[in-house]
């Protein structure tokens, strides 16, 4: 643990992502404070609850007066709250908006007026939308095509953080995550590695819409490893820097994430129906975080499968398809 860094306020840290983080913060011996609106509940932080440096805030981003109470006294902030996914924003554009926006424009202001020194905001590879080269690999540096009111909201408050001065008292980072799957405390099925592994483990006929399209997929532990390793790199290699999360043989299509799910649930029913029409499309090359961090990731697209289907195929649900496990 850096000397410097005591105390990290986690946003959104009830969250798929927010929940594992916290406890890796935990274990390293960081104090923890989370804001969040516990708008899918709050189960997921019940087990942390008592630790004795760990606190919560039930409030939202975009009220000043909560944003200020969780973050006195914090060192760092890992900001994760949104209105997460193309499906939910498009749900609530104008509460995805104005939280993903002005939420996160409250939150940067009051960590600058509060001397915060680390500011970390999960952004996200929908970002470069589609690939100009069918072939090739974007990165850091590439053009972004945001096709959607979630990504439009993450590019948006990215080129605020960047535009930043350099000489502001808060340093800040953005990371660019993949599609995330695997377990957390908070456990989502509306992921595709998630969901297909649930249909297929349930014994259900899976329908595969657009199989050929790429996207780079990473575990919830290791994109909340990432917000870990920026808040305990030097200073130097993270301010104003944007880094891609995953690795680069972490890219699939959809009939691959299917075919390794079928090697491990042989009986399954697949259907796979023609779509051209979906805009994104990117393959991602992870190069940077690995040679500035030294980061790298610790489990796979296989590993995660084989945990849901753990979970599934050990009844630990009572009902895998509640709505408190989706975000829409």
């Amino acid at each position: 643990m850096t000397q410097q860094i005591q105390r990290v306020l986690v946003t959104g840290g009830a969250g798929y992502i927010g929940s594992v983080l916290v406890r890796l913060l935990l274990d390293k011996g960081y104090g923890v404070e989370v804001l969040d609106c516990l708008r899918s509940g709050g189960e997921s932080l019940l087990e942390v609850r008592e630790h004795p440096k760990f606190g919560f805030t039930k409030g939202d981003i975009r009220v000043e007066a909560d944003v200020r109470a969780a973050m006195a006294g914090c060192d760092a902030v890992v900001h994760l709250a949104a209105i997460v996914g193309d499906p939910a924003c498009k749900l609530e554009p104008e509460v995805a908006r104005s939280t993903n926006l002005e939420g996160s424009q409250t939150l940067i202001r009051v960590a600058q007026e509060l001397g915060v020194q680390r500011f970390v905001f999960a952004s996200t590879c929908s970002n470069y939308g589609r690939m100009d080269d069918a072939e090739a690999y974007v990165v850091e540096t590439s053009a972004l095509n945001p096709l959607s009111i979630y990504a439009e909201t993450k590019v948006e408050f990215e080129r605020s953080l960047l535009g930043m001065p350099r000489t502001s008292v808060t340093k800040p980072t953005c990371l660019r995550f993949s599609t995330v799957y695997g377990m957390s405390p908070r456990i989502r099925f509306d992921l595709t590695v998630n969901e297909f592994t649930r249909e297929l483990v349930l014994g259900k006929e899976l329908l595969i819409f657009g199989e050929q399209f790429w996207r780079p997929y990473c575990h919830v532990t290791d994109l909340a490893r990432s917000a870990v390793a920026v808040i305990e790199a030097e200073e130097a290699a993270v301010a104003y820097e944007v880094f891609n999360v995953g690795a680069t043989e972490e890219n699939y299509q959809k009939k691959m994430i299917v075919d390794a799910i079928v090697a491990q649930v042989p009986a399954a029913q697949v259907k796979y129906v023609p779509k051209d029409d979906d805009p994104r499309d990117y393959r991602v090359n992870f190069d940077k975080i690995t040679e500035q961090l030294g980061f790298e990731i610790t489990k796979r697209v296989p590993d995660g499968i084989r945990e849901i289907r753990a979970i599934l195929e050990a009844g630990y649900l009572k009902d895998p398809y509640d709505a408190r496990f989706s975000n829409i």
